[in-house]
């Protein structure tokens, strides 16, 4: 007896998924931006430089901008609008500004070029959140006294140099770098780690500036009969084997055997993947 509730489940689309990935990178951009925020408020109320009402003045004043930039951020419809690499790189010493020059970490910039080509935003919110998150892991450490931030843009990647004067004991499985590494994987970069004992540590990070290239459909990449590019059709809008079996006329066991040869020939394990691999 039919109950009629189906069990196909909604697939989201590639438009739904595409916000849905925009949405966290924001997110992520913004409580990065917050992170520098406090720690550069920190900075300033344990510094022995200023007196108590210098310092609450501005400790006031930073958290006041950082609201102000919060409005302004959360107003702004997010697109994937280009950022020149001198503009972007401006950003980031703005939201370092306040902890360079209230903490006892001293930073060093060194400015890509003016000519360098314009970055994607996720690129460039992606490098800001490399440098931030390296520079909040040499406060909390507390071992490093100077960091040095390079950018350059080579024409196809935009390439980041971090390197400090700490213990010189990174490693690449360092947890501190698990932030820094999910990022330059979401971009399909690459990230190296050296590191001299009692010299410091170095991270020198690809982030390409043009997207992978799409997989090529699995209907234009494997040769199909024509039975099987029907049930690989049906197989993407979620459908199972039963229905695909009355809509195409045919048993059960000849859907099972189809789906069989299209996972071997697709060299995946699982429908889903199939079916990604169609869309």
């Amino acid at each position: 007896m039919s109950t009629g509730i189906s069990t196909d489940t909604e697939v989201p689309s590639p438009a739904s998924r595409r916000l849905a990935v925009e949405h966290a990178r924001e997110v992520s951009e913004q409580a990065d931006r917050h992170a520098v925020t406090l720690e550069s408020i920190l900075a300033i109320l344990r510094s022995s430089r200023l007196d108590d009402r210098a310092a609450r003045n501005l400790a006031i004043d930073i958290a006041s901008t950082s609201l102000v930039g919060l409005r302004m951020a959360t107003d702004q419809q997010q697109t994937s609008m280009l950022e020149p690499v001198v503009g972007a790189f401006a950003r980031l010493r703005n939201d370092l500004r306040p902890l360079v020059r209230f903490g006892d970490l001293e930073v060093q910039f060194v400015e890509p070029p003016a000519t360098g080509r314009a970055l994607p935003g996720a690129v460039a919110h992606a490098a800001r959140a490399i440098v931030r998150n390296a520079v909040l892991a040499s406060v909390d450490k507390g071992e490093t006294s100077r960091v040095r931030i390079q950018w350059d843009c080579d024409g196809l990647n935009l390439l980041i140099g971090i390197r400090d004067d700490g213990n010189g004991d990174l490693t690449a499985h360092d947890d501190s770098l698990r932030p820094i590494a999910e990022r330059v994987t979401a971009l399909d970069g690459t990230l190296a780690v050296s590191a001299t004992p009692g010299w410091g540590s170095s991270l020198d990070i690809r982030l390409p500036l043009d997207p992978p290239a799409e997989p090529e459909a699995l209907v234009d990449s494997v040769p199909l009969s024509a039975r099987e590019r029907e049930v690989l059709r049906l197989v993407a809008t979620g459908a199972r084997n039963t229905a695909i079996a009355k809509q195409l006329g045919i048993s059960g066991n000849t859907v099972k055997f189809h789906v069989s040869n299209l996972l071997r020939k697709a060299g995946v394990s699982s429908r889903a993947e199939l079916a990604a691999l169609t869309r």
